[in-house]
């Protein structure tokens, strides 16, 4: 079941379930979910290397990020063709073990070209989101920090749910060279 904005609210003051959220979002959202905005931009530099017990993702390096100090038109990055990207929101989420998030993308990312990859957000997790956004189509596409681009809705979990233990929880982007996977 999709737990509706009523509801999804009285958790955002109760357990904060979402925090960092736009004024947008607590007060005149739509749908069925909260949409979640750019913070973060980062490339992949180097090899990666994904085994059964041990795991080394390609390097990242920030290279855009939102400045809350600058006009919103002047703070913006540029998705370049044909290019591979990780983005992470400005909210963070506090999943408790009975609840999972699934993320959508928001259709003017692929009304753009932009092809975002993603995974189900699971019970416990806790912090910020990260995801893969490529440009897949012919054009730069320009997005202002702080823009909405994803959205997340919220979904129970019957019976017990397994609280996630996993390395990436508090928002971590990506491995520091090679670990031990939980």
């Amino acid at each position: 079941m999709i737990l509706g904005i009523k509801k999804l609210h009285e958790l955002v003051k109760e357990i904060k379930l979402v925090e960092n959220l736009c004024d947008r979002e607590m007060n005149n959202p739509e749908g069925a979910g909260f949409d979640l905005r750019l913070s973060e931009v980062y490339e992949l530099e180097g090899d990666g290397f994904l085994g059964i017990e041990e795991r080394d993702t390609p390097r990242i390096k920030l290279v855009g990020h939102c400045h809350p100090e600058k006009e919103p038109k002047d703070d913006y990055f540029i998705f370049e063709p044909g290019k591979y990207y990780l983005v992470k929101t400005m909210e963070k989420v506090n999943l408790p073990t009975n609840l999972s998030g699934i993320i959508f993308p928001r259709t003017t990312l692929f009304r753009s070209g932009l092809g975002l990859f993603n995974g189900i957000v699971q019970p416990g997790y806790c912090g910020e989101l990260t995801f893969g956004l490529c440009n897949l189509g012919q054009s730069n596409i320009k997005i202002t920090f702080g823009a909405r681009v994803v959205h997340i809705t919220f979904h129970e979990v019957l019976g017990q749910g397994n609280e996630y233990r996993g390395q990436w929880q508090g928002g971590r982007v990506a491995t520091q060279g090679k670990e031990t996977q939980v």
